[in-house]
């Protein structure tokens, strides 16, 4: 093949785009349809994010497009005629559904060459209507509905069961157009209950799995590898799932600053974690045995942080905002304690101000309150913040902790392991990640990680307040103690638990650094 061959073949690819009503349009046709973000998204085969970023201002490209197109002029054409009345025929004479407000039922409008007509199915047993889930007696095209949108607006209560004569006229009635179905589409249309909610988050992991083990005929190691794979767009449902009813709506792409971009391709962007990696210096005289605890679920309980809402706006001055969250440009107070307790803002080499996440500031603030009057407070320079809450990823934390808790209690390991990838790679793709296009929150990630390592330090700072000998802290989830722990952490394996990682022993009879271990 020759080079012009290649274009050619690359210009034969590229056809024209469908075209696609202004955004607005868009979530007008879907809420007037009475259709939620979750219905059309399962039908699409994106996630309801992806789908509020095509009603916000994103479009999408390839085949989804085509199929969103298709959707919005079905939905345009079904609102529009559904709500005309012809005048071509007088009132009486016009076929009449049972149980309406004498609504009629328009003709149809003239069809373009090519066009379908969807057959209408009479139902001898009312199924939902995909629109409002209200007993339907017709089905159109594999979907149980009203013929007649008034239909949706009826008390099913009071609504009597068509006689059958009525059904079969009004079966008789053609259908108004609808737009021609794209070129090779297939009728994959869900019979029945298709488009019905599940009953709660919980069932999003619980039938992730299932359906996983039947496709693989109980394979646990190829239901794992397909769930595992699939943890980020599923974390992602069960994100917007949580996210019904809200106060708050999540801002999935809003302006990030440069200090939250990468510098270079591989590189990192300008904000400090507080990563703690610290070993105690010098141990007390003797050996003595060292418990290595494990934190469990330190990124789920991490979840739990204050977390900025929209875009994140530029101030300057030393006041912190307690309602606002974000990254802060600080001078970090002197640290005399490194003997006994890791540095709360981590090993860092270099001196000078930092940028640090909202969950660092808010530590180093209360360490140096009159509680623990352990530092100095931080010298506050400049802020990227925005209105923030505690609890706007609440329901999705406790949807994965309830399953991770009922995993562990039924020795699930699957669902285990899958709850586990769902948190974590939720956590560690909401950066410029090319696996999450979904959400991109630098300033989340950060937070959350740092949130992780806050609680981390505060665990450690428990355990010396309790007279243990703290001997090593690393990363989220590894505390090295000295004593008696079990007084002071629960054992277990909930996230509010700790469980023993390893024991060891160290030290000498006069004094040793952890160099020294026998």
């Amino acid at each position: 093949m020759s080079d012009f061959d290649a274009i050619d073949s690359l210009l034969d690819a590229v056809g024209p785009q469908a075209e696609l009503p202004p955004c607005q349009v868009r979530r007008e046709l879907r809420e007037r349809a009475r259709l939620s973000k979750a219905q059309v998204a399962r039908a699409l085969g994106v996630s309801p994010s992806t789908l509020s970023g095509w009603e916000n201002g994103r479009d999408p490209a390839g085949e989804v497009r085509t199929k969103y197109a298709y959707l919005l002029d079905g939905l345009n054409a079904k609102l529009t005629t559904g709500t005309e009345t012809t005048t071509a025929e007088p009132a009486e004479e016009r076929p009449v559904a049972s149980g309406t407000a004498a609504a009629a039922v328009a003709s149809p409008p003239s069809t373009e060459p090519g066009q379908d007509e969807d057959e209408v199915e009479s139902l001898a047993v009312p199924e939902p209507c995909v629109l409002c889930g209200r007993p339907a007696q017709q089905r159109v095209a594999g979907f149980a509905q009203h013929l007649d949108p008034s239909g949706c607006q009826a008390d099913p209560a009071q609504t009597p069961k068509p006689s059958p004569t009525a059904s079969s006229a009004r079966a008789q009635v053609p259908r108004t157009g609808r737009p021609p179905r794209p070129a090779g589409r297939k009728d994959t249309a869900p019979r029945g209950r298709a488009f019905q909610e599940p009953s709660g988050p919980a069932d999003l992991i619980h039938e992730a799995v299932h359906a996983a083990l039947a496709e693989y005929q109980g394979d646990v190691e190829a239901a794992s590898a397909v769930l595992l794979k699939r943890a980020i767009p599923d974390a992602m449902r069960l994100l917007d799932e949580t996210r019904k009813g809200a106060r708050y709506d999540v801002i999935a792409h809003p302006w990030i600053p440069d200090i939250l971009k990468k510098q270079t391709s591989r590189g990192a962007d300008q904000i400090w974690e507080a990563r703690p990696k610290w070993m105690r210096p010098e141990l007390p005289p003797g050996k003595h045995e060292v418990t290595a605890l494990d934190i469990n679920g330190a990124y789920l309980s991490a979840l739990k942080t204050h977390l900025p809402l929209g875009q994140l706006e530029h101030s300057t001055g030393f006041a912190h905002d307690r309602r606002r969250a974000g990254v802060h440009l600080i001078t970090p107070p002197a640290w005399e304690h490194d003997a006994v307790l890791p540095n709360p803002i981590g090993q860092r080499d270099e001196p000078g101000p930092l940028w640090v996440t909202e969950p660092t500031l808010r530590l180093l603030l209360r360490l140096s309150g009159p509680k623990h009057r352990l530092c100095e407070p931080p010298e506050i320079h400049e802020s990227y913040t925005s209105g923030a809450t505690e609890n706007l990823l609440e329901k999705f934390r406790i949807a994965l902790k309830d399953a991770r808790d009922t995993a562990i209690a039924d020795r699930d390991g699957l669902t285990l392991e899958y709850v586990k990838a769902m948190y974590s790679k939720f956590v560690s793709t909401m950066g410029e990640s090319n696996y999450n296009r979904e959400l991109y929150r630098p300033d989340w990630m950060h937070i959350i990680r740092s949130q992780a390592f806050a609680n981390l330090w505060m665990k450690a700072l428990k355990a010396h307040d309790a007279s243990l000998t703290v001997v090593r802290a690393m990363g989220t989830d590894e505390l090295h103690v000295i004593g008696d722990w079990r007084r002071v952490f629960p054992e277990g394996r909930g996230v509010t638990e700790v469980k023993v990682k390893d024991t060891y022993t160290a030290g000498t009879g006069t004094g040793a650094g952890m160099g020294e271990e026998q």
